[in-house]
C-alpha cells in the first residue's frame, strides 16, 4: 500500500490505516474475536497506521491494538491513541498531572515505553491557547514517553489554532464528502507548516457506505442512535452532523456517480486524492470491511468529473446542514 511521509512525526504510514473507535465502545457489541480479526486483516492488506484512545471501551481498543505487535512481531506499524477524555471536558483538566496519569496508563495498555503518538481528544478550545499544555506535551517527548503529539480537532478554527503551534505534528480532523469545509484552509495550512493531516470520520458514520436507507435502525447501544442530537458527545462525529434521511438521500447520489465502484471505497478515494491527507482512518467492525477499506487505496484517483459530482452533491444537499457549524 502507498505510505505517505508525516514531515514533523519523522516517519511514514500507511494512506488507508485503521480507525478502532468500533473495536472499543459505543458501536454496538464487537467480540474479542471480532477485534482480532479486524486487526489482523488490516495487516494483511498493507495497513500501518492504527489509530485508538484510552477511552475507547476504557482501554479495550488499546490493548487490542497492543496486541498486535506481538502477533505480528515482523510488521512495522504506527499506534497513536489519544487522552483527554476520561474528565469533564473543561480546559482545568488539562494539565500536566492528568498527561503524565493518563500516559502511563496508555503506555500500560499498549504495551511499550514510548507511544508512537499521543493526541489531545477534541480538548475545548481555551487548551488551544494554553501554552502551559503544550509545555507539558513537550516534557513528555523529552522523557521519551511518546515520539510525538497531536491533536483531534471538531473545528476548523482549532485545527488551524493547532497548526500554529510549533511542535504539533498532526491534527486529526473530520474529512469526507459530507465535510469539505476544511478543504478551504486547514489543508493548505498544513501542507505548508509540515503538519500531518489524519482524516477521521471518513464514510460519516457508515452513511458513505450506502448500505442504509430511511428505516435502518442502529442498537441501542450504538452511537448513532444515542448521538443524533449530540447527547453525549459532539454530534458532528454522528454521522459528520449531517442530519441520517438528508445523508441517505445525498449517499443514494454519490453511489450512482461511483458507480460500479463500492460508494464506500469511491469515498475512501475521495479523500486520499486531497495530497495533504497523510492517512484517513475508517473503521471497521469485522476482517471483511477492513479488507474493503484498504482496497480503496488501490484505486485509480478519481477524475475531474467524479470530483466535480461530489462537490455539486455537497454543495445542493448537505453544506447548509455543515459547512458554517464545524
Amino acid at each position: 500500500m502507498e505510505e505517505r511521509r508525516i514531515e514533523r512525526l519523522g516517519r511514514s504510514g500507511s494512506v488507508v490505516g485503521l480507525g478502532t473507535w468500533q473495536l472499543g465502545a459505543e458501536w454496538g457489541d464487537v467480540s474479542a474475536e471480532a477485534a482480532r480479526a479486524t486487526v489482523d486483516e488490516a495487516i494483511e492488506a498493507g495497513v500501518t497506521f492504527f489509530d485508538t484512545a484510552d477511552v475507547y471501551g476504557d482501554g479495550r481498543s488499546e490493548r487490542f491494538c497492543g496486541e498486535l505487535r506481538s502477533r505480528h512481531p515482523a510488521a512495522i506499524v504506527l499506534i497513536a491513541t489519544k487522552m483527554g477524555r476520561r474528565v469533564e471536558q473543561v480546559a482545568a483538566n488539562y494539565n500536566r498531572e492528568n498527561f503524565l496519569a493518563w500516559n502511563d496508563r496508555s503506555r500500560e495498555n499498549l504495551g511499550v515505553e514510548t507511544i508512537d503518538l499521543v493526541q489531545l481528544h477534541c480538548p475545548p478550545s481555551p487548551v488551544y491557547e494554553d501554552d502551559a499544555v503544550f509545555a507539558a506535551l513537550d516534557e513528555m517527548v523529552a522523557a521519551g514517553r511518546t515520539s510525538a503529539y497531536g491533536v483531534s480537532v471538531e473545528t476548523t478554527a482549532q485545527a488551524l489554532r493547532a497548526i500554529e503551534r510549533p511542535n504539533i505534528a498532526t491534527v486529526q480532523i473530520i474529512l469526507n464528502c459530507f465535510r469539505q469545509k476544511p478543504l478551504e484552509e486547514v489543508l493548505p495550512a498544513a501542507r505548508a507548516a509540515g503538519v500531518g493531516i489524519i482524516a477521521r470520520v471518513p464514510l460519516a458514520s457508515g452513511l458513505l457506505s450506502g448500505r442504509y436507507d430511511e428505516s435502518t435502525t442502529f442498537a441501542p447501544d450504538d452511537h448513532r442512535t444515542f448521538n443524533r442530537r449530540g447527547e453525549a458527545f459532539d454530534v458532528g462525529e454522528t454521522f459528520a452532523g449531517v442530519p441520517f434521511a438528508v445523508g441517505v438521500a445525498a449517499a443514494r447520489e454519490l453511489a450512482q456517480i461511483a458507480d460500479p465502484v463500492p460508494l464506500a471505497q469511491f469515498a475512501l478515494r475521495w479523500v486520499i486524492d486531497q495530497p495533504e491527507v497523510r492517512v484517513v482512518i475508517p473503521g471497521a467492525r469485522n476482517a471483511e470491511q477492513a479488507r474493503q477499506n484498504a482496497a480503496a487505496a488501490e484505486l485509480p484517483p478519481l477524475t475531474d468529473e467524479q470530483l466535480a459530482a461530489v462537490t455539486d452533491v455537497y454543495d445542493r444537499l448537505i453544506r447548509e446542514h455543515v459547512h458554517d457549524r464545524w
